[in-house]
C-alpha cells in the first residue's frame, strides 16, 4: 500500500520551530563568538611574571580596562637567579587594538572586583613609542597583593581585638572602682572631698576678685601700673648712668686703667712676698731664720729686765753721772 506523501501542518509547525531554534542558536553564537573576540584577528605578545596566582589560560586580558583578548599560555622558565621572570605568559590581543599597545605600555595582574578572577591588565601607551610588534616583551609593572593587604589586614584585625579586650580590662577596673579615675567614678567620700576643693578654691578667686585686695588693685588699679613704670624707668636711668664712661662706676666697667693698677699692686705684693720668703735681707730672716728670732727675744727680754730694775733703782745707774766743777 502507498503511503501519503502530504506534510502536515504539525510538521511545518514543528520544522519551523526546529529552524528558528537553529537560527536563535546560530546568532546567540556569533554573539557570544564577537563579545568574546573569538571571530577577530589576534596578536601575540608575552609578559614574563614572578608569579601568577589565580591566573589561568583563557582568562581575560584588558586594555585600558576594556576586553582585548585572553591568556593562551603560562609556562615556566628554566630556573636562574633572577626570580622576578619565572613564568612566561602569552596573551593574545585583538589586532585591532594594536595601536594601543606600545613599548612604554605596562601589563599588571589585577582583579576583577575584591576577591573576583585574575586578569592581566595593559595600560594604553603614547604616540612617543613605538608599537609592539607580534611576540613582543611587554614590561610588567608590580601589582597590588592582596593576599599581603588581607594578611596585614588580619593582623589590624589581632591588634583591634587586643584593643578592646585591653579597654574591657579597663572599664572594668573603673567599675570595680580601681585607681584614682575609679574612686571618682565609685568613691563617694572622694567626690565630696573634691568638691569640697572646688568650693574653696571658688572662695579663694571671690577674695582674690575683691576690690580693696592687693591682687585686685594689680589686676584693676592703674596707679600700681604707673608706679611700676616710673620705677623702671628709673632703673633703665641709672643703668644708663653707670655705663655712663664719666661716673665712678662707668669708668671702673669700661676703662680698664685700674684694673692694670690692680694687676701691678698684685704683681709688685707678689714680689715683695718672695724676696720676704726667700730672700736673704733682715726681714726674709726674721721670718725665717729661727735663731735670729730666739736672739731678739732673748735681748729684749733682758732688756725688759734692766729697764725695770732702773724703774726700782734709778740711783743705782745715775751714780757718778753728774759731777760737780
Amino acid at each position: 500500500m502507498k503511503r501519503a506523501t502530504s506534510i502536515t501542518w504539525e510538521q511545518l509547525k514543528v520544522g519551523a520551530m526546529i529552524i528558528v531554534a537553529i537560527g536563535v542558536l546560530t546568532l546567540a553564537m556569533f554573539k557570544l563568538g564577537e563579545a568574546a573576540n573569538l571571530f577577530a584577528k589576534h596578536y601575540q605578545l608575552v609578559a614574563l611574571l614572578p608569579s601568577v596566582n589565580g591566573l589561568r589560560v583563557g582568562g581575560s586580558v584588558t586594555v585600558a580596562g576594556q576586553l582585548a583578548g585572553t591568556v593562551s599560555a603560562i609556562e615556566f622558565l628554566p630556573p636562574d637567579a633572577d626570580t622576578t621572570r619565572n613564568l612566561r605568559v602569552t596573551v593574545e590581543i585583538d589586532q585591532s587594538l594594536q595601536q594601543q599597545v606600545r613599548e612604554d605600555s605596562r601589563a599588571r595582574i589585577r582583579t576583577l572586583g575584591l576577591l573576583g578572577d585574575k586578569i592581566v591588565d595593559i595600560s594604553p601607551g603614547t604616540p612617543r613609542y613605538a608599537v609592539l610588534p607580534q611576540n613582543d616583551t611587554l614590561q610588567v609593572e608590580t601589582a597590588l597583593d592582596y593576599e599581603a593587604v588581607l594578611v596585614q589586614a588580619s593582623g589590624a584585625v589581632s591588634d583591634m581585638v587586643q584593643l578592646t579586650r585591653d579597654l574591657r580590662g579597663i572599664t572594668g577596673g573603673l567599675a570595680r572602682g580601681e585607681g584614682t579615675v575609679g574612686q571618682l567614678l565609685t568613691n563617694r567620700s572622694l567626690y565630696d572631698e573634691l568638691n569640697g576643693t572646688l568650693a574653696r578654691t571658688n572662695t579663694l578667686l571671690t577674695r582674690l576678685q575683691a576690690p580693696n585686695g592687693s591682687f585686685a588693685k594689680l589686676l584693676d588699679d592703674p596707679a600700681m601700673y604707673q608706679n611700676l613704670t616710673g620705677m623702671i624707668g628709673s632703673v633703665d636711668s641709672l643703668v644708663r648712668q653707670m655705663r655712663s664712661e664719666n661716673g665712678t662706676v662707668g669708668k671702673l666697667l669700661a676703662n680698664d686703667s685700674l684694673y692694670t693698677h690692680l694687676v701691678g699692686i698684685t704683681s709688685g705684693a707678689d714680689s715683695l712676698l718672695k724676696q720676704l720668703s726667700h730672700g736673704n735681707g733682715l726681714a726674709s730672716k726674721m721670718l725665717n731664720d729661727q735663731q735670729l728670732y730666739e736672739q731678739l727675744t732673748k735681748t729684749i727680754t733682758d732688756l725688759n729686765a734692766i729697764l725695770a730694775d732702773v724703774r726700782k733703782n734709778p740711783k743705782k745707774y745715775t751714780k757718778g753721772m753728774i759731777t760737780v766743777f
